[in-house]
């Protein structure tokens, strides 16, 4: 491998450099996009559970608290004794920090997918380039003096093809599940937002009838 790294000529150094960012950072979001620090399954709304049962998991567990969503809640059931549009804007701020955290990186993922195959395009170019200048510099006209220069232009065009395939694959599968998290995050914050103002409009309503 490193005599490859070598025949390849100095364009393999970005090269590298490009391949190690793909790996670290299609690793740091495979980790950082799992579902369930996204999206809880314990505190996904439904039929079954309401706004109370969900804040009360939701006050007891850290880790619950650390997640998009429950951030979110949060931020929302805290604003809860405000206006409607004071807890929708709370949430709403939220959840733009939190989109912009599991959005990090993945646009330098989609820029290594093309840059990576350029620098090898490039590469290919100079290694040719090369080659004819040695042909016409030399005392000879031997063939066998283009091989370093067709070497280089060939190692470098693979190594930029086989970085930019799999960061483009990365690129778009983190691209996807990220706008699938958003869609469903928006709904479950619309569905909180919802039931938290309803259930405290009816509990105020039931508290005056007692009174009266």
């Amino acid at each position: 491998m490193w005599e490859l790294v070598k025949a390849g000529g100095w364009l393999m150094l970005p090269l590298v450099l490009c391949s190690i960012f793909t790996v670290a950072i299609t690793i740091e979001r495979f980790i950082r996009l799992k579902k369930s620090m996204i999206l809880p399954k314990v505190l996904l709304l439904n039929s079954a559970q309401n706004t109370d049962a969900v804040m009360q998991q939701l006050q007891q567990d850290q880790a619950l608290q650390a997640s998009t969503l429950g951030r979110i809640f949060m931020a929302g059931y805290q604003s809860k004794n405000q206006n409607q549009q004071f807890a929708r804007a709370q949430m709403e701020t939220t959840a733009s920090q939190e989109i912009g955290y599991l959005e990090k990186n993945i646009n330098f993922l989609g820029t290594l997918s093309a840059v990576a195959p350029l620098l090898g395009l490039l590469g290919t170019v100079l290694g040719i380039i090369e080659s004819f200048l040695v042909i016409d510099l030399g005392t000879n006209s031997n063939p066998t003096l283009m091989i370093p220069g067709i070497s280089k232009a060939l190692i470098t065009t693979a190594a930029g093809m086989f970085i930019a395939i799999p960061a483009l694959f990365a690129y778009r599968y983190f691209q996807r599940l990220v706008q699938e998290y958003i869609a469903e995050l928006e709904q479950q914050s619309t569905l909180f937002h919802a039931a938290l103002f309803y259930q405290n409009s009816t509990d105020e309503e039931q508290d005056i009838r007692k009174a009266g």
